[in-house]
């Protein structure tokens, strides 16, 4: 594993303290002055607005350098997507997870129909590189219109019950939606998801690895792994 070369020239802060502070935004349900408040306890004087630019900057920046698991022809993709009010006014939140919750990828869009749909496997394809052994979708029938034009040769499944696992991945948005009182634009929902899902997929481990020793080996491994690309090794 390689050490991130990722810059932090300028910053009166070192490395392991921005890193840990974009960590604890993204990782945990956490508000930005809950962060601040648990970085004082540990004598670091910063103010939330600080951390919102880290988190704003690095964050993107150490996403780009997270390995992302290699796709499969044995995939299960599954697919759904979630109402987000911005300003108001209703957003949709598409979203593509695999078999094991890992997310593939998420795109907020104004519609809820078969060119959103469409959309989000054209985009999937081309980010995964290769197509799945089946995607699983709810009854809303645009994902079946969009799948004949996209990939015609995949097996789709379409259960209102057989979509848990992609329904199931909105919970956590759902805490931070809460947590931050809603989001206020849809290039600032975009930017904070791609970022939260990125290191959700890193820290949780997948859905077989059950067995509590399994789950620690999983987070000590992440951690180190998140550590190396912040360039934040003690």
């Amino acid at each position: 594993m390689t050490s991130s070369t990722i810059s932090y020239k300028n910053h009166r802060f070192p490395p392991q303290i921005i890193a840990r502070a974009v960590w604890l935004y993204f990782r945990f349900p956490l508000s930005l002055r809950l962060v601040e408040e648990m970085l004082l306890e540990r004598g670091i004087v910063v103010s939330y607005e600080t951390i919102r630019r880290w988190g704003r900057k690095f964050g993107a920046a150490y996403v780009k350098q997270l390995p992302r698991k290699k796709p499969s022809r044995k995939d299960i993709w599954h697919l759904d997507e979630v109402v987000i009010s911005i300003g108001g006014r209703k957003h949709w939140l598409w979203r593509a997870v695999d078999q094991d919750g890992y997310v593939l990828d998420e795109i907020v869009q104004t519609r809820r129909d078969t060119k959103a749909a469409k959309r989000l496997l054209v985009r999937l394809l081309k980010k995964q590189g290769l197509s799945p052994k089946r995607i699983v979708t709810e009854k809303l029938r645009s994902y079946g219109a969009a799948k004949r034009d996209v990939m015609p040769g995949v097996e789709h499944r379409s259960h209102k019950g057989l979509n848990n696992r992609a329904e199931n991945s909105h919970v956590p948005l759902r805490k931070r939606e809460r947590m931050m009182q809603g989001f206020r634009s849809v290039g600032g929902l975009q930017r904070f998801i791609s970022v939260f899902s990125a290191v959700r997929n890193l820290f949780v481990a997948p859905h077989q690895r059950h067995s509590a020793p399994a789950i620690h080996i999983h987070r000590i491994r992440a951690m180190a792994q998140w550590k190396a690309v912040t360039a934040a090794i003690a």
